[in-house]
């Protein structure tokens, strides 16, 4: 194995096999082969079809880095629910190894090793209100928090209401969010907020 030529896949996040056909001098025919080989022996990781990752790299990702990967496994999607609201800080609950995205998709999950990807699906009328920041896609703050509720509000999800600090969300923004959502998140969400 040349692991030099390996460790040039550092450069990206995650790869392709025809991208460990190009560094190993392979025919692409046979990288998806090698691929599975280096899956069994550890080296590199799969992320979902057709897709990998070098073991040394997962191994050292930052929070920033698996919210990138969030986006990636589930397309489209962007981060929310208590996942961003633990990245704007308005939560005291810090999230480990566990990533929430909102989705047009069916809900899933993705295991990978001992973190945990969660893809919830929501209507189409409210996939909105969020923005890439530094090659994330993730709500902002308001969206996040209402996008919790509303999920909480059909039993679909669950909240830990104290660890929230909702004084550091805009008001205003809420309202603005809110009126699309229906009768029973808006009731929580402004008996929560007091607006």
């Amino acid at each position: 194995m040349k692991y030099t030529e390996l460790r040039q896949l550092n450069k990206r996040l995650f790869f392709k096999a025809e991208d460990l056909a190009d560094i190993l001098g392979l025919r692409k025919s046979s990288s998806k082969v090698t691929c599975s080989r280096y899956v069994k022996k550890g080296i590199i990781m799969r992320l979902k079809k057709g897709y990998y990752i070098l073991r040394e790299r997962w191994d050292n990702l930052k929070r920033e880095e698996f919210l990138i990967l969030a986006n990636f496994l589930q397309v489209p999607s962007y981060i929310s629910f208590m996942t961003a609201l633990s990245f704007y800080e308005i939560t005291t609950q810090v999230q480990r190894g566990f990533f929430e995205s909102a989705c047009l998709k069916r809900s899933r999950a993705f295991k990978i090793e001992d973190t945990l990807f969660s893809f919830y699906k929501i209507k189409r009328e409210y996939y909105f209100e969020f923005d890439k920041i530094n090659d994330i896609f993730i709500a902002s703050k308001e969206k996040a928090f209402i996008d919790s509720i509303y999920l909480y509000s059909f039993g679909k999800y669950k909240v830990d209401l104290i660890s929230l600090d909702l004084n550091k969300l805009d008001k205003e923004k809420i309202t603005e969010i809110l009126y699309t959502y229906p009768q029973k998140t808006r009731k929580i969400v402004k008996n929560l907020c007091k607006i």
